[in-house]
């Protein structure tokens, strides 16, 4: 009968903490019914208890909000606090996902390889802070050409042409910021006495 309890309480659980996410991430429902497929009225129902949480529902949730299963149904804590980081390689750069929101700024760790041939400048949506982390970088940026070492920053609007990769034959490691057009990632410093 006990388990029975705990199984209801972690059901009704749910609910509330899939509107504290949702809340948290800074999304609506509208939003999230986009990114999900899952219509506004049933995340509504979900978010409020009145509708019972499957897994059908609750994998698309959990892939919108980049957090695991276990987390939207509140499973008990394993001892563990690793993240286990899916790094995505594509044309020579391997991004390794450091955030797990959807909307607002995206932080990466970027490695990219050495590459044979010209750098092709694209532009695209947003606005990107790059910090270098090992190696020599090098960036393309309209008509000009910057090379940074490492505890150098960089910030510019992605509608620029642009293009990054390594300066040398070795690769480059960097963390970037990506945000919205017009968002931008500023450092503070505490002011000096």
């Amino acid at each position: 009968m006990r388990r029975v309890e705990e199984f209801k309480n972690v059901l009704a659980g749910v609910g509330p903490r899939l509107r504290d996410l949702r809340r948290r991430h800074a999304i609506t429902l509208a939003a999230l019914a986009e990114l999900t497929g899952i219509s506004e009225s049933t995340l509504s129902r979900l978010e409020g208890g009145g509708r019972k949480p499957t897994l059908e529902l609750l994998l698309p949730l959990a892939r919108a909000y980049n957090v695991p299963l276990d987390e939207l149904v509140g499973a008990p804590e394993t001892g563990d606090p690793r993240l286990h980081l899916r790094p995505v390689t594509r044309d020579g750069m391997t991004y390794v996902p450091l955030t797990r929101r959807p909307g607002g700024l995206h932080a990466h760790k970027l490695v990219i390889s050495p590459t044979a041939g010209e750098p092709e400048l694209r532009t695209h949506e947003g606005y990107e802070w790059i910090y270098v982390l090992n190696g020599r970088f090098r960036l393309h940026l309209g008509d000009r050409v910057l090379v940074m070492a490492p505890g150098e920053v960089a910030e510019f609007d992605t509608h620029v042409p642009h293009w990054l990769g390594p300066d040398n034959d070795q690769p480059v490691e960097l963390l970037v910021i990506f945000g919205k057009q017009g968002e931008r990632a500023h450092l503070r410093a505490r002011p000096t006495s």
